[in-house]
């Protein structure tokens, strides 16, 4: 099991350059990967993708590369063209939120300079060389590899909480079926009592009313529910044993548990079986967050 929030970064240096790779992500129903690196380092786009999608099946990631002119290397400038176009959108921005009545922070220099383009450090003279590639890429792997293991620890943790809202499931069903005998002589009881009031009072048929007693036992049956919940919780324990993603699967089956105890809930006619068919749905809505962060 693995989660679907995860970080790892990654600095180096070579070729006169300073880099950070930073990877992160978020839930996501599928794999949305967000790309912001240098302009002249696009050619290596395609092959971070595909990369990614060989490790990650889904998860909202995005992926960062900063890279900067060496301390020892000269060149560090700012891009003036750059910069002032910066700050004509900084005081439209600035002007329209006034407008607007809405009162911006301050803009500081150090903002300012971390914007994209500002600082020529973030470019390249002589663009992308095979050299440069082959260590970005390799550190890349390195810090890809951080990621998928940052969410594969975090995805264990979850693994262990899953089980355990699913022991507690197994549990509620055993002191379920222990208080069914109990719940079946209170509803004799309160059936009998009932027919023998009807039959004081009213000229009856006492086969008609016998019939009639029997559908009610049968509408209030709870063993196929049980049943099924039986074999959600068996599924359930399969889908955590499984080495591929299994999110939206067990989500799925977080609806079907749903959908038995509260079938369970409306047949109760019962305070003890009312009472833990209610601890259940908390224990399966826990275990529903849960799941929402796996993949």
């Amino acid at each position: 099991m693995k989660s679907l929030t995860g970080y790892a970064s990654l600095e180096n240096q070579g070729e006169g350059l300073r880099w950070q790779w930073e990877l992160r992500s978020v839930n996501g129903k599928g794999l949305d990967l967000r790309i912001r690196i240098p302009d002249w380092c696009s050619a290596m786009e395609a092959e971070m993708r595909k990369r990614v999608g060989a490790e990650i099946a889904r998860g909202n990631v995005t992926i960062g590369l900063r890279i900067y002119a060496d301390g020892n290397a000269p060149g560090t400038s700012i891009d003036t063209e750059h910069l002032d176009r910066t700050l004509d959108l900084l005081a439209l921005v600035q002007e329209r939120a006034a407008h607007r009545g809405l009162a911006l922070g301050a803009t500081s220099a150090a903002d300012v300079l971390g914007m994209r383009g500002v600082l020529s450090e973030d470019a390249r003279n002589d663009g992308m060389t095979d050299a440069l590639s082959v260590l970005l890429l390799g550190d890349f792997d390195v810090a890809l590899q951080a990621f998928v293991d940052s969410r594969a620890a975090e995805g264990a943790a979850l693994s262990a909480v899953i089980t355990r809202h699913l022991d507690a499931i197994a549990e509620q069903l055993t002191s379920i079926r222990a208080i069914l005998p109990a719940r079946a002589d209170a509803q004799a009881e309160v059936l009998r009592a009932g027919m023998a009031r009807l039959l004081e009072t009213e000229q009856l048929d006492a086969g008609r009313l016998h019939q009639e007693a029997a559908m009610l036992a049968v509408k209030s049956d709870v063993t196929e529910e049980l049943d099924r919940l039986d074999a959600h919780v068996a599924a359930a324990r399969q889908l955590v044993a499984t080495d591929v993603p299994i999110g939206r699967k067990f989500d799925f089956l977080c609806q079907e548990f749903n959908r038995e105890a509260n079938t369970l809930c409306s047949k109760s006619q019962h305070s003890g079986l009312t009472e833990l068919g209610l601890e259940m749905k908390v224990t399966i809505d826990q275990m529903r967050e849960q799941i929402q962060n796996v993949e």
